[in-house]
């Protein structure tokens, strides 16, 4: 299903109005930058479930699996959301800030002084934060924009 999602609109190019019970949501180039971004994270999330599962104590392990799965699944569905122009993209949204922002907290608060807190560090900085930023924009801002009244 991902896959299709990074495929070629089938209409001239461009993606159709979507018109819904909430509405109706026009595919724009940004918000399917802004979907393919997040299924991408989260995408890229799946194999370092893998690593963290291997590498890590058995109880560390479980932890941050169980963290960094509900951020994939919340990225995950909120990107392919975008990508559909389904306007229920804002609460998967919200949730993958939200697990975002605790993953760089508890990243940068349990990291050993040296080199493990100076990756927490670019982790956060370099990817946690920007896509929580990402995430807290899309849950805020609204499904379409109201037309004016005349």
């Amino acid at each position: 299903m991902t896959l299709v999602a990074f495929n070629s609109p089938p209409h001239k190019g461009s993606y159709p109005t979507i018109r819904t019970a909430r509405g109706a949501v026009r595919r724009t180039a940004a918000r399917r930058l802004q979907g393919r971004i997040l299924t991408a994270a989260g995408l890229a999330l799946l194999p370092w479930l893998g690593y963290l599962a291997g590498t890590l104590p058995p109880a560390e392990a479980t932890a941050w699996v169980a963290l960094d799965a509900l951020e994939a699944a919340a990225l995950l569905t909120a990107g392919t959301r975008l990508l559909r122009a389904d306007p229920r993209h804002r609460a998967p949204a919200a949730a993958a800030a939200v697990l975002l922002l605790a993953d760089a907290g508890i990243d940068l608060a349990t990291a050993a002084p040296g080199q493990e807190l100076a990756t927490a560090m670019v982790m956060a900085v370099g990817a946690e934060l920007p896509l929580a930023a990402l995430c807290v924009v899309l849950a805020l801002r609204p499904a379409h924009r109201p037309t004016p009244r005349r």
